[in-house]
């Protein structure tokens, strides 16, 4: 096992995945399970489907990675660029999403239900109730074994933290995304919880739910006890499709009018808000809710005026609307998407616009991303995200008047909230206070964020900074 985890150590600095870019990962191994060779058609193979649970004790607090491999004979192995190592002479071990034992075994588990069994470890696959997405033509079933040919299977590229595998084919009628979640935390994952109720409550602003598989393995911090969480969500798939970002960053670049589109995003979020309202528990806001948002508020204005001595200036007028936000009446607290900007939502041609990713926040603990929360967070996050495209143009074409940039936003951001409006019945005017705090305080967020890592960035956050805080 030490020669194996020598393998992942080496391998895994070298993924988009992984967290503690700049370093040697520190691994302990939590638990393994093997999934069947879906090729194996009864008879042994020497072909090992396996995922190993490795902790990474470098990182504070560690964090828990899922990698999936696939074992083969080294002489029988053409896989340049997805090769891990060999830890046995003659052995080599595959990134499994990139070979296609492990991608057809991942989808039967998700598609058919079954366990994956190991040292420690159980993986059971959850196939979703709902068996055709909404718009979407029946043809077997989402994800039903449609013939003996497996699926085509496809690594989607330039994702940050998880391992996303297209199907298309005979398994995978219609075709099918599965997310493989690299970092795995106990309990329910809400990228699977909200969507999958959203999807079977027959929701079409968010793709048709196929399955997810579900884990149990030993807690990291007391192996005497085992927790429960999620490693993978399969949805439908949709081709031909661009995000919003590249939606509202090609019309913004040629100065196309974004209001009709933008009205739309704002119906469809309303809609996704009003629903989760339905779905799950909302609550009243309590003093200790308010207290500790207006906490988070303060405590991170202090670090971004000491990073970002350009806020400095503006401390006062930035607190002064901080103190507006706790004057007004909150509304409800319920569950939200908790990540939400243009990049989390793709147009479909016929459909309109559609929501993913309801992961929340990555970095934020698992605890933290499920708690009810404010509608108005999402809005802001989506209000941010139309400044960016602005600020991106006016980085990108000179050429361009910073005029007619900030005026296209303007457009967008007052046509977004409209179409939010009018569909869910929330009072913006009234609640513009606190809508203009979460907004203020997402900048000083992204302030902070790009003064570390893209500088010439930051007068985007810093303009809207000055715009909200004059407000």
């Amino acid at each position: 096992m030490d020669s194996t985890l020598a393998c992942l150590a080496a391998w895994m600095p070298r993924q988009r995945w992984y967290a503690g870019k700049g370093r040697v990962p520190s691994l302990r191994m939590i638990a393994t399970w093997d999934l069947p060779d879906p090729f194996a058609d009864g008879g042994p193979t020497g072909v090992r489907v396996r995922t190993f649970l490795v902790a990474d004790e470098g990182a504070l607090p560690p964090v828990l990675y899922q990698i999936p491999v696939v074992a083969r004979a080294t002489a029988a192995v053409d896989a340049a660029g997805h090769i891990i190592g060999s830890p046995e002479p003659g052995t080599t071990l595959i990134d499994g999403p990139h070979d296609p034992a492990y991608s057809e075994a991942l989808l039967r588990l998700v598609t058919r239900g079954g366990e994956g069994t190991g040292a420690g470890a159980v993986a059971r696959g959850c196939p979703s109730r709902l068996e055709t997405p909404p718009g979407v033509p029946a043809a077997g079933g989402v994800g039903v074994q449609a013939g003996t040919d497996a699926a085509i299977a496809e690594v989607v590229n330039g994702e940050q933290s998880n391992t996303s595998i297209v199907y298309r084919g005979a398994s995978a009628v219609p075709p099918v995304i599965c997310k493989v979640y690299r970092q795995v935390h106990p309990g329910l994952n809400p990228d699977i919880e909200l969507q999958t109720a959203l999807a079977e409550a027959g929701s079409r602003d968010v793709p048709g739910a196929v399955g997810s598989v579900a884990g149990t393995w030993p807690d990291p911090t007391d192996p005497g006890r085992t927790v429960d969480g999620s490693l993978a969500f399969a949805q439908e798939f949709l081709p031909d499709v661009q995000d919003a970002w590249r939606v509202a960053l090609g019309a913004a670049a040629a100065g196309d009018d974004f209001a009709t589109r933008a009205s739309d995003l704002g119906t469809a979020t309303a809609h996704v808000h009003v629903s989760l309202a339905g779905l799950f528990d909302t609550r009243s806001p309590a003093d200790e809710d308010r207290d500790a948002t207006a906490a988070a508020w303060q405590r991170r204005l202090s670090i971004a005026v000491v990073e970002v001595p350009a806020l400095a200036p503006f401390r006062e007028a930035i607190e002064a609307v901080y103190a507006r936000a706790m004057e007004v009446p909150w509304p409800a607290l319920q569950r939200v998407h908790g990540d939400y900007h243009l990049g989390q939502v793709i147009l479909v041609p016929g459909r309109g616009w559609v929501l993913l990713d309801f992961e929340g926040e990555p970095l934020r603990p698992m605890a933290e991303r499920v708690r009810p929360d404010l509608a108005l967070r999402d809005v802001a996050g989506m209000l941010r995200s139309f400044d960016y495209v602005a600020g991106s143009v006016g980085l990108d074409r000179p050429d361009r008047s910073p005029e007619s940039v900030q005026e296209w936003a303007r457009a967008a951001r007052h046509s977004f909230l409209d179409g939010y409006a009018a569909a869910s019945g929330v009072d913006l005017a009234a609640l513009r206070p606190l809508l203009d705090a979460l907004e203020l305080d997402k900048a000083v967020y992204e302030a902070i964020y790009e003064s570390r890592n893209r500088p010439t960035w930051i007068t985007i956050p810093l303009q809207a900074v000055a715009r909200l805080s004059a407000a």
